[in-house]
């Protein structure tokens, strides 16, 4: 998680966002939170799985959101390649 918080401008915030990073290859690691929604949960982490990307899961996504300098809750979150 300091990785994310130390990353600046290099992550990429939401669920969309972070499958979309995934699938275009620009990622390198996957927070995911265990209380996210179970679908969304699950197609981040198999899609995470596919790409052969570690996931970590996260503690909230309250604590993610803030983590990443949103206001809102995050269900999801990348650190691009450098």
């Amino acid at each position: 998680m300091d990785m994310l918080k130390a990353a600046g401008s290099r992550k990429v915030v939401g669920t969309k966002q972070v499958i979309r990073a995934i699938k275009a290859g620009t990622v390198s690691k996957v927070y995911v939170c265990s209380d996210a929604d179970t679908f969304i949960y699950q197609q981040v982490v198999r899609a995470a799985e596919a790409a052969g990307i570690p996931c970590v899961r996260a503690a909230s996504m309250k604590e993610l959101g803030m983590i990443c300098g949103v206001d809102v809750p995050t269900a999801a979150a990348g650190l691009l390649k450098a």
